[in-house]
Order: structure tokens, then C-alpha cells, then sequence
């Protein structure tokens, strides 16, 4: 992501502070000056100005993100086509297969949840809507980067790296290159335990016309609840015809 010519300061401390309020799930005065340059003074004045307009809640001692920022983000997600094209094609395949199903889009190197559904089986998991992951370590980001220009996923991954987040994630260029080059042969990506620990997940892309991913959609279960076949020929069957339907209807509606 390119750094603003003229950034505003006062702008860019205060989206700090509420990054670092969500990212501590509450905090205090005392302990987020300890992690901006600023002083008690001066954060107290953030915090009361963003608690007025409702960004912010205080309990106690602590401040907490507001339901203001609920419609802004609502709003940003209804904004995105795939979205309305895609959620009821995703509440279907959860229903069918009776897990946890994801829909991902890629912003400035990384991949962002747009909207999940849970079957009757779903597994319980770190991951919500709005919340941002690296693409390197996620069958739906590997999905997306299959599709995508060489030159482009070469920047993310100098912007980011390959950092290993279990034993199984992949931190050498030339094997990612080669997975990346595997996803676009079999049209779909695989994750076994990759991210996190004993979960498995089968994403496709959803691409544009130009056959350019704009998005990705996963199935995720626990690695014990998976044998070979599911997850190599009924999961990637479920996703490729669910992303397909996707495709249709963003593309050509």
C-alpha cells in the first residue's frame, strides 16, 4: 500500500488508538500511552472525542470499539458486489455440507472475511467477518493469489513474507510459487493446518471475466472429521460449483 504524500497526523494517531483498543479487546488510558508516543494527556483527549460520537464506549476504566463503527462496516460490505452476489450461495453450502463457510476478498496484500456461515457442524474459530489474515498460510488465499498476475503476489510477498504461523505453512517462495502454480492447474486451493492447527479447508477463486480473482470461498472442518475422499474430490467439487455460481451471477447480472 503506498504511503500518503501528506499524511494527517492527528487523523492517523487516532486510528491508531482504536486499532489498539480493538486489538487489546479494551483498554485504558495509561496502557495505550504506553503504546503510542503521545502523552496520558493527549490520548485521553482521542479516546473522550471518539467515545462523544459514539466510536467508542467506556466502561469503568477501559474504552471499547462502539456500534458506530457496526453501519460503517455494514455499509463498506453491502458496497463490495461479491458480497450481495455471493451470501446466499455461501448460507446454501454451509447447509449442505454442515461447516463453516468463508467468503474472502483481497485489500492491499490482505485477505479480509466478508461474510461466514455456519452449518449445523460449523467449527468454532478465530476468524469474523472484518477480520484480516495473511493470504500465504489460507487455502482462500491461495485461491486468490493463483489468480492473480506473478508480479502481483511477488509484492505481497516481499510486503509481508512467509512467516510460518504452524509447522505445515509453506515459508519458501519457490514451493509457494509452485503450490500457486498447482491452484491454478486444479482451479482450486487446499489448507491442512496450514494456519492453525488440526483444521483443514478447501477454498476456489471467484473470478472476473478476465478470469482475475475477486474473491474466494472456503470450506473449513477439523482435520479428524476429513478422510481423503471429501477432501480431495466432494469439497472441491462443493466449492468450484458454488464459486461458480458466484461468478454468474456477479459477472453477468
Amino acid at each position: 500500500m503506498a504511503e500518503p504524500k501528506h499524511p494527517v497526523r492527528t487523523v492517523d494517531r487516532t486510528l491508531e488508538i482504536v486499532e489498539i483498543v480493538q486489538e487489546l479487546d479494551g483498554a485504558g488510558v495509561s496502557e495505550i500511552a504506553e503504546r503510542v508516543d503521545i502523552g496520558k494527556s493527549a490520548v485521553h483527549n482521542h479516546l473522550n472525542t471518539l467515545a462523544n460520537r459514539e466510536y467508542l464506549t467506556k466502561e469503568g476504566d477501559e474504552y471499547h470499539i462502539g456500534l458506530s463503527f457496526l453501519s460503517l462496516g455494514v455499509y463498506a460490505r453491502n458496497r463490495n458486489g461479491i458480497y450481495d452476489a455471493a451470501r446466499h450461495e455461501v448460507d446454501k453450502l454451509a447447509e449442505e455440507t454442515g461447516e463453516l463457510v468463508n467468503l474472502l476478498v483481497e485489500k492491499n496484500g490482505m485477505g479480509i472475511y466478508l461474510y461466514q456461515a455456519k452449518g449445523e457442524n460449523a467449527v468454532e474459530l478465530d476468524t469474523y467477518e472484518g477480520k484480516r489474515v495473511l493470504l500465504h498460510c489460507t487455502g482462500l488465499g491461495k485461491a486468490i493469489l493463483g489468480f492473480r498476475p506473478r508480479e502481483e503476489v511477488e509484492a505481497i510477498v516481499d510486503e509481508y513474507g512467509l512467516p510460518a504461523m504452524t509447522e505445515n505453512t509453506i515459508t519458501d517462495r519457490e514451493e509457494f510459487l509452485e503450490e500457486l502454480d498447482e491452484v491454478r492447474d486444479r482451479k482450486y486451493a487446499t489448507d491442512r493446518e496450514e494456519r492453525l492447527t488440526g483444521l483443514c479447508c478447501v477454498a476456489a477463486p471467484i473470478t472476473d471475466d478476465q478470469d482475475r480473482s475477486i474473491g474466494a470461498i472456503s470450506v473449513a472442518c477439523p482435520l479428524h472429521r476429513i478422510g481423503d475422499d471429501r477432501f480431495y474430490n466432494e469439497l472441491p467439487d462443493a466449492v468450484l460449483g458454488t464459486a461458480n455460481v458466484i461468478e454468474l451471477a456477479h459477472n453477468y447480472s
